[in-house]
């Protein structure tokens, strides 16, 4: 039995610490312990750290740095933006969303909806595309919020977010994108994309678990979800979690610098592992838009075969048939559910996403290990 570490193709799920980013969290990890709350030189050493990260975050959506708000990681990030936005417009009574969103979103919209909102789910096309005429149809003058990802977790398909915007600013909803995948993976421009509130999450690049960032434009109507204290301009109280921040700040500079070299060599990456499973698996089909998808994320589609079968027969790949939240469930994923692919299809699809440490020696391994069990599990059904 081989004692080589499986490839890691989970990165949608989570991706490692960087080591640029260890070295910058462990001073606040040891004698850099103050709380930036505090008036002393401690606490001044540990709000200096949280501004530098502020405006490192910033940079790399193209805020301002009074605009990034620190929260624990992306789920907090959306319902911060969902349910605080409609608590702040109650005349309006209306979200717009789309029926592929991450439970991050779609349980704060069923929370709404179950308190007395409307709450209309734009459907996607065949692609995993949100369907602009359906969502024009759907964002009626008085909508609160128009809220969408930006990247799905699951087919990687990109939204077409600034359209979209376009059409719920004109009707007076504000916007709020969930980018949790697609910040540091694909350019990201609050303005371009035209969205008032913006969802980041730490650990999907490469920055620890339990961190996060909310951009909240200037003049956004807004109020916390959380009761406390006057932190993060009283948004989101709490003492802040500096040393987690401070990486999340680190990542956001590394990827920033790094992103066009990366987005080139992760997609070539990924698809030369579309092309190696291509010609070992016939009738492979891929799940998901050919062009409109993040560079790293490659849904596949096998036949005859489970997708959660061919992984537990290919101990060799550290994969996924969907998103991690979901992890356990044996029924097939509504995103691609969603997109018009039946019971067996769906299940029949693995998620395969890339990462820095990709190499083209790890997609040549995968690739032939997927292919040989996808051959004996085939063989069996």
């Amino acid at each position: 039995m081989s004692t080589r570490a499986p490839v890691y193709l989970d990165h949608n799920a989570t991706t490692p610490l960087l080591p640029e980013v260890v070295d910058a969290m462990l001073p606040y990890l040891r004698e850099h312990f103050g709380n930036p709350s505090s008036g002393h030189a401690y606490g001044q050493r540990a709000r200096e750290a949280l501004e530098r990260a502020r405006g490192q975050v910033a940079r790399l959506v193209g805020s301002n740095a009074d605009e990034i708000i620190f929260t624990s990681g992306g789920t907090e990030s959306n319902n911060l933006a969902i349910r605080g936005v409609a608590e702040a417009r109650p005349e309006a009574r209306s979200v717009v969303t789309t029926a592929i969103e991450h439970p991050a979103t779609e349980r704060p919209c069923a929370w709404l909806a179950a308190h007395g909102w409307g709450v209309t789910h734009v459907s996607v096309d065949e692609t995993g595309r949100a369907r602009i005429d359906d969502a024009r149809r759907a964002l009626l003058p008085g909508t609160a919020l128009l809220t969408l990802m930006h990247a799905n977790n699951e087919t990687g398909v990109l939204q077409p977010v600034a359209a979209l915007a376009a059409e719920a600013r004109a009707r007076g909803a504000l916007v709020h994108t969930d980018a949790a995948q697609s910040v540091g993976k694909v350019p990201v421009n609050v303005d371009a994309l035209g969205v008032d509130l913006l969802s980041i999450a730490g650990h999907k690049l490469y920055a620890p678990k339990g961190v996060g960032a909310l951009y909240v434009r200037r003049g956004t109507p807004i109020v916390p979800v959380l009761l406390g204290a006057a932190q993060e301009r009283a948004l989101r109280p709490g003492t802040e979690n500096v040393a987690s921040i401070v990486g999340l700040g680190a990542a956001c500079e590394i990827a920033a610098r790094t992103l066009e070299e990366e987005r080139e060599r992760v997609s070539a990456l990924r698809d030369a592992l579309w092309r190696q499973l291509q010609a070992g698996i016939p009738g492979l089909l891929l799940n998901g838009h050919e062009r409109e998808r993040l560079p790293n994320t490659v849904n596949v589609r096998l036949p005859g075969a489970r997708g959660d079968t061919v992984l537990g027969a290919c101990p060799e790949v550290a994969a996924s048939t969907g998103s991690a939240c979901h992890a356990g469930s044996t029924s097939p994923s509504p995103v691609l559910t969603a997109m018009g692919l039946g019971e067996e299809e769906a299940l029949g699809s693995l998620r395969l996403s890339l990462g820095r440490g990709t190499t083209s020696a790890a997609v040549e391994q995968a690739a032939t290990a997927l292919i040989g069990a996808w051959r004996r599990v085939a063989r069996l059904q």
